[in-house]
């Protein structure tokens, strides 16, 4: 499960991006949840999905 805390679940998110998994997609098929539930969450704190970096900046 992933945290509601915005902060936090950019820390995770881009944690196991880095560590885990190849893309953000693979990251949600695998976890079961919604990309775009993580990409608005993290865009209202000014970070946008990097495909070519697999991380938020």
């Amino acid at each position: 499960m992933l945290p509601n805390d915005p902060m936090m679940l950019l820390s995770v998110v881009n944690m196991k991006l880095r560590d885990f998994y190849k893309s953000l997609g693979e990251l949600c098929d695998d976890m079961d949840v919604s990309e775009s539930e993580i990409v608005d969450k993290l865009s209202k704190i000014g970070y946008e999905y990097n495909a070519s970096l697999n991380r938020f900046q």
